[in-house]
């Protein structure tokens, strides 16, 4: 069998199978107005960008992200920490691509004391922090319920752990096993915060607490994570091919980890895809009593399948990943 090239995979690309999702996709009605909010976080906020990254940021419309995610929230108020997280994450993502994974624990932990109040001084320049300092007082603004809130907060924690852990695979062009990749990219997907974000939709906020730490619902928010991350992977795959150090791929893991082809690995990696899609909805349909909750978990979960499809229409339209399209590291440490 002749091996195919990443030229020929790359020329053969569209012609491959795509994600499905049985979920509504949809938008939030003032999406608009958020990518106004969006466009003047990058003129006034993200100096740190050269002009040419932050007009391609523009294009990216990354606000859009939540307003797909999470299109039931009231307003606009409710919909601007989402938002901000969405975009600073991965604007900051791109920016400290060459950063290390101890460069990267330090941002995290400096975001953190912004995002739980515990350092309340507003950053006196603007930029990165200055905008997760105006996360907290935009959250603190809408109503974010507190247990809500931490949850979140944790949450992303847990988003930029991951990218300081990847960093570690990225910075030695090194591909990780399937195991390190799968718990890596359950936080790198960035998708956790989007799980605890989507309560403050409807009367979700109302659910107890020992309902979220349910097993069942953690694994049902894990699932999700693993289907955006893995169509995420599907989509960037072309970029990824052509770029040292893109090796948190699931693609490149399947094919280094079976020894087989690109293409046998991205249809793989299509099936792992859709074998999380089938548990997902087999959970969701063999609910725990859950008591009188159990008609609003089940279309809280609901809801989880169109966040999952909603961005997935966004990693579908956006140019972020086009050739030509994307934001290289700008980071350089000059110690």
């Amino acid at each position: 069998m002749k091996t195919m090239t990443n030229e020929e995979f790359y020329a053969g690309l569209l012609d491959l199978p795509k994600p499905k999702y049985p979920f509504p996709d949809t938008i939030h009605p003032d999406f608009q107005r958020l990518r106004e909010e969006y466009y003047n976080w990058i003129d006034t906020e993200y100096i740190i960008h050269s002009k040419q990254a932050r007009e391609k940021h523009k294009e990216h419309n990354l606000c859009d992200i939540a307003a797909r995610g999470c299109p039931f929230l009231k307003s606009i108020d409710d919909l601007l920490p989402l938002a901000n997280y969405t975009a600073n994450g991965a604007m900051m993502d791109d920016y400290f691509d060459r950063c290390s994974r101890n460069e990267m624990y330090e941002i995290t932990n400096r975001i953190h004391e912004l995002l739980t109040g515990n350092d309340p001084k507003e950053p006196s320049e603007n930029g990165i922090f200055h905008l997760y300092w105006k996360l907290r007082q935009d959250a603190l603004r809408c109503d974010f319920p507190e247990h809500l809130y931490k949850r979140f907060v944790k949450s992303v924690d847990r988003v930029f752990k991951g990218y300081a852990e990847e960093k570690t695979y990225y910075r030695v062009n090194t591909i990780p096993p399937l195991p390190v990749y799968l718990l890596i990219r359950e936080d790198t997907s960035g998708v956790q915060p989007y799980c605890d974000y989507v309560a403050m939709q409807k009367d979700y906020r109302q659910i107890p607490d020992e309902i979220f730490d349910h097993p069942h619902i953690k694994r049902i928010q894990t699932l999700c994570s693993l289907l955006i991350g893995i169509h995420n992977d599907i989509i960037s795959l072309p970029k990824e091919l052509h770029r040292e150090g893109d090796t948190m791929n699931i693609v490149k893991v399947l094919q280094q980890e079976y020894k087989i082809t690109i293409q046998e690995a991205y249809i793989k990696a299509l099936e792992l895809h859709d074998d999380y899609l089938k548990e997902f909805l087999v959970l969701q349909n063999h609910l725990p009593s859950f008591d009188n909750w159990k008609n609003m978990i089940f279309e809280y979960i609901q809801d989880l399948g169109i966040m999952v499809s909603g961005v997935y229409a966004w990693h579908t339209d956006t140019v972020r990943y086009q050739n030509g399209n994307y934001v290289e590291g700008e980071y350089t440490n000059e110690k």
